[in-house]
């Protein structure tokens, strides 16, 4: 177990997490922790050892090199980071790791120790998945919680999955019996367009972890990154017929889902967030 040693007092920390690898399809969960660590310059806080919950052989270390000599072994690993965002009366711990390999429950168990240790008792942690969901629509984002009395609080959708789970499905398990509030978010990633970058699924995530947390979020470039991100995959799919029908199907299955209700909520949330970034002088 790592100690933390010389560590500034954190003022109500809450913990948001990703993980490269089989949860983060389009890297887009991913993508939210490495959008918040660049904005807020978050400092770094421990590292976990990688020896311990990596396979080297199967997530191998990346080498710099530099006049032909090896300047630098970046080991693959789970960090922590701390930020207090601007505008925010809260601090944030940024845990962005890659899935590991081996040994999970003492890995959950470490970060349970961590943040113990830190005094977190609210983790958001956010994954992404393929699914059938047309690129043109709002993305969905589902979710699960540790409490059924939070999901009612928060008005989340909760996902009704079964089935093999990630490293996020085992921490928020091993959080939530350690007493700590756990909320998951997943973002649906249109299965026909897989390939990472993903700007629309990040900047969803990105929205709805706002107004979870209710801490003003730094959308940066990302609105007009998803915006060139739909057009281009709109060039792509108009430059084969098949793929184009496919999309006009999703489209029609996924308006037909939606209810009128369910419409004006998403207009009412979006409106709320629209008021409460102007109230702050925020972007976006």
């Amino acid at each position: 177990m790592i100690e933390l040693e010389g560590l500034p007092e954190l003022v109500d920390p809450v913990l948001i997490a990703a993980f490269e690898g089989w949860n983060d399809a389009g890297e887009a969960s991913s993508a939210v922790l490495a959008h918040l660590e660049a904005e807020w310059k978050a400092t770094p806080l421990v590292e976990l050892d990688p020896e311990d919950y990596y396979d080297f052989q199967v997530t191998r270390p990346i080498v710099e090199m530099g006049e032909g000599m090896t300047r630098s072994i970046t080991w693959p690993t789970t960090r922590l980071l701390v930020a207090r965002p601007p505008g925010a009366k809260r601090d944030v711990v940024l845990l962005r790791g890659i899935e590991p390999n081996m040994r999970w429950r003492t890995f959950c168990q470490e970060i349970v120790g961590l943040c113990h240790e830190l005094g977190i008792e609210l983790a958001l942690l956010l994954g992404a998945l393929l699914n059938d969901s047309p690129h043109t629509r709002p993305v969905p984002i589902v979710g699960s919680v540790s409490d059924p009395g939070l999901a009612r609080v928060l008005n989340l959708e909760l996902t009704k999955y079964e089935g093999p789970t990630g490293i996020i499905g085992v921490l928020q398990h091993t959080l939530g019996h350690a007493g700590l509030q756990t909320i998951s978010l997943w973002a649906s990633v249109p299965h026909y367009v897989a390939q990472p970058p993903n700007p629309k699924a990040t900047l969803a995530l990105l929205r709805r972890v706002e107004d979870l947390l209710d801490i003003p979020m730094p959308y940066g470039e990302l609105p007009e990154e998803a915006r060139a991100w739909e057009t281009g995959v709109d060039e792509l799919a108009a430059q084969d017929s098949e793929v184009a029908e496919y999309v006009k199907e999703l489209e029609e299955r996924k308006d037909a889902a939606d209810l009128p209700e369910a419409s004006g909520d998403a207009i009412a949330a979006e409106f709320e967030r629209y008021l409460r970034r102007r109230d702050r002088g925020t972007d976006g």
